[in-house]
């Protein structure tokens, strides 16, 4: 049997296309709706864009003061507590990260399992819906606590370094 160059070529296409889907590479882990980096964010307590309103307004995060702590000139007063502040924030937003992961789990398998219907879908996707407005509540609370423990020059200093010009 001979193939055509034609049908060679239209199948090299399709391959190439369906490869390239963004849509593709999440079905390689078990939660097809989140990307590998929003489950890491969310295992871990990162910020993943959740006090961006607050970062972006003057409002510094504990993690990234930790990492400017030098050119911030922090005292070691301020180290101590803006540590203690991001175990603190950590320890709230980890579990509350989890229980996300849980709940987008249980929303894919329902679909998976083709068992969605208008209520149920609605109900899970209401408490997944309010576990992310609590998680962004805690991340931008220790911004707020954060903002407070800097003083007006390291606020400045905060937002040049970080790129945001004056706030």
């Amino acid at each position: 049997m001979k193939i055509r160059p034609r049908i060679l070529i239209a199948l090299a296409a399709a391959t190439l296309t369906i490869a390239a889907s963004p849509h593709n590479k999440s079905t390689h882990h078990h939660i097809k709706a989140l990307s590998p980096d929003r489950i890491e964010a969310l295992q871990t307590g990162a910020g993943a864009g959740y006090a961006l309103p607050a970062e972006l307004n003057g409002y510094p995060g504990p993690r990234h003061v930790l990492d400017l702590a030098d050119a911030l000139h922090l005292t070691q007063e301020q180290r101590q507590e803006t540590a203690r502040l991001f175990e603190r924030m950590k320890a709230e937003a980890i579990p509350m990260g989890r229980k996300i992961i849980q709940q987008e789990t249980d929303l894919d398998a329902l679909f998976r399992h083709k068992r969605a219907d208008e209520t149920g879908l609605f109900q899970l996707t209401s408490a997944i819906g309010a576990s992310e407005a609590r998680l962004r509540a805690t991340h931008l609370k220790y911004h707020l606590i954060m903002a407070d423990m800097l003083t007006p020059p390291q606020r400045a200093a905060y937002s040049r370094l970080r790129g945001y010009g004056s706030h």
